[in-house]
């Protein structure tokens, strides 16, 4: 038996928007909190599709950290309790869970740190083994303050493009295959949180 409750579908398929979103699914305080454990994990160059010498700058300027389930404690059950409330209001995919590392990622404005367009959505490993687990539905939580910065806006993309609202502690959540950017910031610094659920092959 599952240990957190799905919502109810009430809204399913009566989404306008190519995303959902829960607005305060963080303090400022828990924001804080991450912020602190993932700075501290000295954040590197992201790269593209974990290969280490992939690093592109015209696709992706960003330092990402991983955050495990012992890092904060407290995090995985509140993401894991996010994730499937907006997955049974508004998707209701078949999800397993979480099966990679929460990514911690910062965007800064000395780089003009930004992500060109691009979908989440490819089989995960783990374990060095292929389970075959594909991304299904992805979360970006903003844990900036956006009076910190400029630039850096979430847009998705479902034939025209949209510009996501920006709140400390907002929850941004889609299917994985959506396409999506962030925008460069040209002042201060963007941090937020990426999540990605993992379930079975569609049918």
């Amino acid at each position: 038996m599952s240990k957190y409750k799905f919502g109810p579908a009430y809204s399913y398929g009566l989404n306008k928007d190519p995303y959902c979103m829960w607005m305060g699914a963080l303090s400022p305080e828990q924001c804080e909190e991450i912020i602190k454990v993932g700075d501290s994990k000295h954040p590197r160059g992201a790269t593209i599709n974990d290969d280490p010498d992939n690093k592109i700058n015209n696709i992706r300027r960003s330092k990402v950290s991983w955050l495990k389930e012992h890092d904060i404690p407290w995090l995985y059950e509140r993401v894991e309790y996010i994730a499937q409330q907006l997955n049974g209001q508004y998707y209701d995919f078949d999800l397993w869970g979480l099966n990679e590392d929460l990514q911690y990622t910062v965007y800064e404005e000395g780089d003009k740190g930004f992500y060109s367009w691009h979908q989440d959505a490819f089989t995960t490993i783990k374990n060095n083994i292929d389970q075959r687990l594909p991304r299904k539905f992805s979360l970006s939580f903003q844990l900036s303050d956006p009076n910190d910065y400029d630039g850096g806006d979430l847009l998705i993309h479902d034939g025209n493009q949209k510009k996501t609202p920006k709140h400390q502690g907002l929850a941004i959540a889609f299917p994985s295959w959506t396409l999506h950017s962030v925008t460069p910031v040209t002042r201060g610094v963007r941090r937020s949180l990426v999540v990605w659920c993992t379930g079975p092959r569609f049918r």
